[in-house]
Formats: C-alpha cells, sequence, structure tokens
C-alpha cells in the first residue's frame, strides 16, 4: 500500500494514464501496436498456440521471435485507439488471457506466423518527416540509437497475490516448479517441495532472465510460462492415460508416436506410429516366481533389449535396461496376487532427455487393475517364425560357427574366425565364454567358459597317418541355432596334404558349410583328424564346393600343449557305425557363436 491505494490500483490508474496518452497523440505521430496474448519458450509450442488462436476465429494473429529464446503470439497491427478497444473487447469475451498487453513491436524479431510470413521481418514504425530539417539531395549520416533495455512487465499478480496463489500448491506441484527451475539452469539444490532461500534466489533469477519484477515469488502466470517451458520437450508426445482391460494394466502412454498394433501374449504392443522409432509393450500374464524368473532370462534374448546396461531382480519383480547405439530401452515386471505385469519403453538412443521425461510419467501412472492377457487372444498366422518370440524379433549374433570339446575342463577348440571382432562369445547361446589361445599362424582358438562345464565326450586327436579315400565326417551346426544338435556331413579325405602340398592341412572332399567351419573332422572310429577351416578366395580364385581344408591334428596337439592345455590324442585305427558316431558327435560338438552388444 502506498498513500492507501492498492498496487493494483496504481496499475490500473498507469495504464488508463498511458491510453489517456496514447488517444490525445495526433493521428499522425501514432505509430502501429500490436496486442501481445502470449508467448512460447519454443517454437512448436507458439505455432500450435497462434494455430489455435487462428483457428477459433481471431483476427490478424501473426507470431514473432522475441528477444531472450521466447517468441511471441499476438493481434495487430492497429492503431493505439483500436487497440485499446479491441484489449477491452477480447479480454471481457474471454478470447485471449486476462494478462494480454499492448506493445510497440520494437522487440519483435523474425516473423514465424502465418505461414506465410516466415521469412519476413517485423514491420519497422514509419519515421516522422521533421518539417523543420532542410531537404538535401544525399541522406545524412544518422547517430546510432542508444539501445534501450526491453520494459519490465506488469506482473499478472500483486506479490500478495502471488504469495497466496503459492501457499495453495500441493507438495508435488512445488517440486514440479523445482524440477523445471533446475531444467531451466537456475536451480541445483534437492528437489523437495520446500521454499527455502535457494529456491527463492533461483525463482528470482528466474524472472530477472525473463524480464520479469525478481520478487523471489513466481505469479500464477510466470508458473505456467515455466512449466511450460520444461513441458515443451513432450511436444507431439500426446501422453494419454490409456486403460487397457485385456492386460489389467493403466498407464500414460505417448499415444502421439506410437499406436496398439496386436496382442501377442504376454505382450500387448504398440508399434511406431511416425517418424520415431519408439515402442511400447504392456506385459501381461498369470504366474509365480519361476515363471517370472524364465521370463527375466526370456526377455534378454530379445533384440530390443540390449545386453548393456544395469538390471537387478528380486522375489517380486525385476528391472531391464539395456543400452546400445541404436536404442535405450527400459523394462519393468513386478509379481503381484499370482499375476506378473509390466511394461516396456523402446527409445532411439541419442534422444535421452524426452526419453527421460517420457518414461517418468509411465513409471508414475503405472497401474494394476483387474485380469492378465488371455494367451488365446492371439490367432497363429503366416509371420510366424522361429525366430521370434510373441512377435518381437529375438536378438542374434553375428556369425554362428562351431567348436569341440577339448578336455575334461570344457575348454572349446575353434577357428580364430569364429571369434575376430565380437564383443562377447557364447557357447551354445547359453554359456559366456572367453578366447584363452590364439594361434592365427594355424587359424585356431581355445574359448574357456566362464562357469565350468562338464562335456560328455571329448576329442582324441588321431596322430597316426589316415588312409587317402578314407571315409570322413564333419560335426557342426550348418544352420546356427535352427537346430539343436549338430548335423554330420560325410565325405572323404582326398589328400593328407593342402593343394601346394601343406603339411599342416588336409584336403577333404566334402560339402560343407559355413557354419561348419571349427567343427572337429572324425576317421571312421571317432578319433579327430583335425578342424575343419573356413573357406577362404586365395587370388581371387574360388574352388569347387565339395573342396575343404582341415587343419592336421598335429598340429592342434603341438600349439595346445605349448600353450599348457592339456589334450588326449589316439593313434588307433577303428570303426564306429555312422549312428554311434553320431551320438558321440552330438556330446562333443558345441555352437559357438559371436555378439557386438
Amino acid at each position: 500500500m502506498f498513500l492507501g491505494i492498492s498496487y493494483s490500483v496504481m496499475a490500473r490508474l498507469f495504464y488508463a494514464l498511458i491510453i489517456s496518452v496514447f488517444m490525445a497523440l495526433p493521428a499522425a505521430a501514432q505509430q502501429s501496436v500490436w496486442v501481445q496474448i502470449e508467448a512460447q519458450r519454443t517454437l512448436t509450442g507458439a505455432q500450435n498456440a497462434a494455430r489455435g488462436y487462428a483457428s477459433s476465429g481471431l483476427e490478424s494473429v501473426a507470431g514473432f521471435a522475441l528477444p531472450g529464446g521466447w517468441y511471441g503470439i499476438v493481434i495487430g497491427p492497429f492503431t493505439p485507439n483500436d487497440a485499446s478497444s479491441q484489449l477491452i473487447s477480447l479480454r471481457s469475451a474471454g478470447a485471449i488471457p486476462s494478462d494480454s498487453y499492448i506493445v510497440d513491436g520494437s522487440r519483435f524479431r523474425t516473423q514465424f506466423w502465418p505461414v506465410g510470413g516466415a521469412t519476413q521481418e517485423a514491420p519497422a514504425p514509419a519515421p516522422t518527416p521533421d518539417p523543420i530539417a532542410p531537404q538535401d539531395t544525399q541522406t545524412p549520416a544518422q547517430p546510432e540509437e542508444a539501445v534501450q533495455p526491453p520494459p519490465v512487465e506488469v506482473p499478472d499478480e500483486t506479490l500478495a497475490q502471488a504469495q497466496a496463489s503459492e501457499q495453495a500448491l500441493s507438495r508435488d506441484a512445488k517440486r514440479d516448479l523445482q524440477t523445471a527451475l533446475q531444467w531451466a539452469g537456475f536451480y541445483d539444490s534437492a528437489i523437495d517441495g520446500l521454499y527455502g532461500r535457494g529456491t527463492r534466489r533461483s525463482m528470482a533469477a528466474w524472472q530477472e532472465a525473463n524480464n520479469l519484477e525478481p520478487t523471489g515469488v513466481l505469479t500464477t502466470q510466470q508458473r505456467a510460462t515455466l512449466l511450460g517451458a520444461y513441458n515443451s520437450i513432450l511436444d507431439g508426445m500426446g501422453l494419454q492415460l490409456v486403460r487397457d482391460d485385456a492386460t489389467g494394466i493403466e498407464m500414460q502412454i505417448p499415444t502421439g508416436v506410437v499406436a496398439f498394433a496386436t496382442y501377442e501374449p504376454p505382450f500387448a504392443r504398440f508399434d511406431p506410429s511416425g517418424d520415431l522409432e519408439a515402442q511400447v509393450l504392456l506385459i501381461s500374464q498369470p504366474g509365480d516366481q519361476t515363471r517370472m524368473f524364465g521370463l527375466y532370462e526370456i526377455l534378454q534374448t530379445l533384440a530390443i533389449i540390449p545386453q548393456d546396461g544395469p538390471r537387478e531382480r528380486t522375489n517380486r519383480g525385476f528391472e531391464i535396461e539395456g543400452i546400445n547405439d541404436d536404442i535405450h530401452s527400459y523394462t519393468n515386471v513386478v509379481l503381484q496376487d499370482g499375476q506378473i505385469k509390466g511394461y516396456i519403453l523402446v527409445w532411439p538412443a541419442g534422444d535421452d532427455e524426452r526419453r527421460r521425461r517420457v518414461l517418468g510419467l509411465m513409471q508414475n501412472s503405472f497401474n494394476t487393475i483387474d485380469g492378465v492377457l488371455d494367451p488365446a487372444i492371439a490367432q497363429p498366422g503366416e509371420d510366424q517364425a522361429i525366430d521370434l518370440i510373441a512377435g518381437l524379433q529375438v536378438r542374434k549374433p553375428i556369425r554362428d560357427r562351431s567348436g569341440f570339446y577339448i578336455n575334461a575342463a570344457g575348454e572349446v577348440l575353434t577357428s580364430v574366425e569364429a571369434v575376430d571382432q565380437c564383443t562377447n562369445v557364447t557357447l551354445g547361446l547359453d554359456h559366456d565364454a572367453t578366447v584363452v589361445h590364439r594361434d592365427d599362424a594355424l587359424g585356431l582358438a581355445v574359448l574357456r567358459p566362464a562357469d565350468r562345464l562338464a562335456p560328455p565326450a571329448v576329442a582324441a586327436f588321431q596322430t597316426g597317418v589316415p588312409r587317402l579315400q578314407a571315409e570322413i565326417a564333419v560335426a557342426g551346426f550348418p544352420y546356427g541355432n535352427v537346430l539343436t544338435t549338430p548335423a554330420l556331413t560325410f565325405g572323404t579325405l582326398a589328400d593328407i596334404r593342402g593343394l601346394n602340398g601343406e603339411e599342416d592341412v588336409k584336403r577333404l572332399s566334402i560339402f560343407a558349410q559355413e557354419g561348419d567351419a571349427g567343427g572337429p573332422v572324425y576317421d571312421n572310429g571317432g578319433a579327430v583328424l583335425g578342424m575343419l577351416l573356413p573357406k577362404t578366395s586365395t587370388n581371387g580364385q574360388t574352388l569347387p564346393p565339395e573342396v575343404s581344408f582341415a587343419l592336421d591334428a598335429g598340429q592342434i596337439v603341438s600349439s595346445l600343449t605349448q600353450a599348457g592345455l592339456s589334450v588326449e590324442t589316439t593313434d588307433t585305427l577303428a570303426y564306429m557305425t555312422p549312428a554311434s558316431l553320431t551320438l558321440m558327435a552330438a556330446d562333443m560338438t558345441v555352437l559357438v557363436s559371436c555378439w557386438t552388444d
């Protein structure tokens, strides 16, 4: 109060005085003015706001960039008389916000609305000729006009009113404001909903940066502006509370970028609906702790859940975060009353701020209701495939090759090509392994499983000289993990040397496949003559498909012994039936998979 007159009364008197001065000026001296009705922090938000006002029937809507990164929505231009008339009538009718005010356009920059004016600059006021100045044929140089700071805007509430409206906020609403201030770079303390000196200083700093009176208490409009800027990153996300009775789940979903696709138990799948490669999956199925643990393992085989990232499993649920160069996914599952429910958010890598905001809203809104997804809701179709689980692509290795156990410790011999450029290697898809010996000259590598294995059978390397044209067999996985057991391919020993007389390889006549490389080559008695080498092209020459080479058993034994690895040898030439050899190969041969994530 000042001399018994309140601040709001003084503001109205001052405003009336300004209008009366404008009306008293001669028409020739009055420049065009505008009515500013809104300001937005982002261009997208400002465009949407301008479009909304224009579609509501409001005429002469325009938009200009403002200093400080803001975008203003205005109507006009008008003469001052018309502007004051429009301001009063439109505010009374509720067509424009109550805090709309008249501006002269001096702060306007590039015009962004209407779209046709996107490259136009705001019109500059026409200069008033000076009748006393002498007319000259040349325009005299004008002194540079001093840059005037923009006027401080009159707040929409008095300090007392702002304090009263702030006190009415809930604790969560106050936390939201602190979060928005932190995001804007003005607050770095605890998000606790308690407004101490730190919060007040950050509010004053935000007000000052936005050309507002730095009272340290945000008005209703200022809070809306701050939160609007904070939430502008969610423009186009279309977050809506979705209740899905089929899964028994209710939560906010970004319906602006995903749309319901199908039910594939245990999932309700929301696939990308536009350019943003986002995906949401609701998880719902009956089950106990054992089934939940099984789901935890199965989900990690999916391509949408990369191997890198933290994960935690408890008796009541689990969380999995998967990160690679392409996607960043988050999975949350809970077990309650015999029901397993949860969700997966898949988001493009590199869009972390928007992903975190969307995920936070999903987490806070997740709610379970009665019912679980009926397994019979999905009908089998032509798009079924063994590398899909409930319609989702299973994570695949970059290559599958073969290997075989060489000792009771479960160590596996394979080719160097099988493990090249791998971030990790698995045996049989289930057991992680590391390379403990590598001989690039011979092209062999030895893998040691992370968990000790007890193989049913190990190789016995043949040190005797085999007979030419004798029957041989190669065990391997020519179709990767499509088959759970190795296939046996039969052929003959074409030569005990290479094409150029190399002593370290044997030439085979056999139709072996790429996935067989690294597998054991057996003689008639089940002894290992060598390891199948991958096919290579030398000097641009491609050999006939039936020509393959095996690394000689003697060379393998020498390399492994020098590396301190134990192996078994034999010089006995025996005979084993194909059926018995097939059973032994199944116990000895293992799938070797190379992964890059």
